[in-house]
This record gives structure tokens, C-alpha cells and sequence, in this order.
């Protein structure tokens, strides 16, 4: 009998487990595991897409930047603003805008139209004295008429001192390719000469260089040598006043002009070697002599 009751209460207990509340309760459902399959699916699917958009976008990334690079409305490194810029190139700056401003100002003979146009041709024929042809011309010239060892002496070393000048200021020149204050085209003579450009002034060093070297080596009237300084001031003076050089340009002129002097000063040549190079010159050089 009790056996009986036992089996009942446990047969009542399993019906009471198997109503559908209860289901929920100790049975697993059945699409826990699709549903858990679907999210992880759905998981990956999200990770690959990722991906996807990752490489994606390091793929365009070198378009972008050349399509950055290839942007016309990009300015210049050189066009835009310094937010902190030093002491030196503010007063660098400074200085070149007001060495701009004065040789602008200065340039009345620029054309017939400027301020002082009526004397221009005087000015022009001013700056040819300067000139390295007509330097160079003038004393081959007077070295062919020249009949004592001493004016031959001095001749040929002005001479080197010519050539020197002209050979470094067109080789400054080439290496800055500073263009003077007014778009002016160079003449012939300047082709020539290799003067083209303005920085530094070449009438200006040789101006300087010409007049130290007779002041040195020629014996002279005090008027006579005032003015050949003012000569050599107003050869590199005129060149500003053409618009053909910068005020900085003329003063650094002056300095090389000075500079050369110094130099050939330095390397003067003997009474012997000029004889030599001029029987070199002249092609009545003999080596067993």
C-alpha cells in the first residue's frame, strides 16, 4: 500500500513537470542553438565586413594623397604665413623690401617717360666708362703703344685684374640670378660681358677696382684723383638710376671691386712674367731664349 502511494505522488509530480509553464523551466529550447549559430554567423559576417571597409580604406589612402598632392587650390610652401618667424628674417625682410622700395624710387632714368628722362643718353654714356669691354679693349690698347718695362708692367696686371673681376661677378651673379628692380632686358654689350644679372653690380666693382688700382699705382694731381673717385661713384650710381641694379647691389660692388684689388695686389706679377706672357701673346715666345 504504501508502495502504491509512492508510485502515485511521483506519477503526479512527472504530470505536474510536464505542463507547458513548466516546460521552460528544465527543458532546453529549441532554437537556443540556432539562434546562438546565427548570432556568431552574424558576428563573423560584421568582422569580415570590417575588415573589408579597413583595407578599404588603406587602399585609397595613396589616392587621396596624390589627389591632395595634385590639388591646384594647394599654395606654395613659400606663399604661406609664418605664424613665428625669427628675428633674423623679419629684419632680412625688412631690408630687402626697403632696398626694393629706394632702388624703385630711384630709377627716374628707367625710360625716356621717367623724371629725368632727358638725360638718360648721358647716364648710358656714363655706365659704358664702366663697362668690361671697353676696360678690357682700352688696355690691350695702350699695352700694344706702351714702350717702358713699367707701363708694360702695370698694363698686364690691370689686365688680370680686369679679367678676374669679370669672371667672378658674372660667376656671383650665375650662382644668385638676382634680377634688378625693373624688368629690363640686358643689351648686347652686357651678353657679352656676362653682366646679366644685378647682384653684384659689375660696373660697380670695376668702377672700385680701376680707380684704387690708378690711385695706387699711377702718380696723379690731387683734383685728378677726386675725380676719379666721383668718376667711380657715378659709374655704379648710374646703373640705379637706369633701374638696372638695387642700391645692396651697388654697395656689395664696391666691396668685390675692393676685394680684387686686394687680390691682385696680392699676385702682382714681375716685370719678368709680363714680358713672358706678352711675347706669349704676341707669339714671339721662345723658350731657349
Amino acid at each position: 500500500m504504501p508502495y502504491n502511494q509512492g508510485r502515485a505522488k511521483a506519477r503526479d509530480r512527472g504530470n505536474v513537470l510536464g505542463r507547458l509553464e513548466f516546460l521552460s523551466l528544465h527543458q532546453p529550447l529549441r532554437n537556443s542553438g540556432n539562434d546562438s549559430n546565427s548570432r556568431g554567423a552574424s558576428r563573423r559576417a560584421g568582422q569580415g565586413k570590417y575588415h573589408q571597409s579597413q583595407q578599404a580604406d588603406h587602399q585609397q589612402e595613396p589616392g587621396e594623397a596624390s589627389k591632395e598632392r595634385k590639388d591646384p587650390t594647394r599654395l606654395p610652401e613659400e606663399d604661406c604665413m609664418q605664424l613665428n618667424p625669427s628675428f633674423k628674417g623679419i629684419a632680412m625682410n625688412s631690408l630687402l623690401a626697403i632696398d626694393i622700395h629706394l632702388s624703385k624710387r630711384l630709377g627716374v632714368c628707367v625710360n625716356t617717360a621717367s623724371s629725368w628722362g632727358s638725360v638718360r643718353s648721358v647716364f648710358t654714356l656714363l655706365a659704358l666708362t664702366g663697362h668690361g669691354i671697353t676696360w678690357i679693349c682700352g688696355t690691350l690698347v695702350c699695352l700694344t703703344r706702351s714702350n717702358t718695362l713699367a707701363g708694360q708692367e702695370v698694363l698686364v696686371n690691370l689686365l688680370l685684374a680686369l679679367v678676374l673681376d669679370i669672371l667672378t661677378v658674372a660667376g656671383v651673379q650665375k650662382l644668385v640670378k638676382r634680377k634688378g628692380p625693373w624688368e629690363m632686358t640686358p643689351g648686347f654689350l652686357d651678353y657679352v660681358a656676362m653682366d646679366v644679372y644685378s647682384f653684384p653690380a659689375a660696373h660697380a666693382s670695376r668702377a672700385a677696382m680701376v680707380s684704387k688700382f690708378l690711385l695706387s699705382h699711377l702718380v696723379l694731381a690731387v683734383p685728378l684723383r677726386i675725380l676719379l673717385v666721383v668718376w667711380a661713384f657715378l659709374v655704379g650710381l648710374s646703373r640705379v638710376l637706369l633701374g638696372r641694379y638695387h642700391v645692396t647691389d651697388m654697395a656689395c660692388g664696391f666691396a668685390l671691386g675692393l676685394l680684387h684689388f686686394s687680390l691682385v695686389e696680392t699676385v702682382w706679377l714681375s716685370s719678368n712674367t709680363c714680358q713672358t706672357l706678352i711675347s706669349i701673346g704676341t707669339l714671339s715666345w721662345s723658350p731657349f731664349r
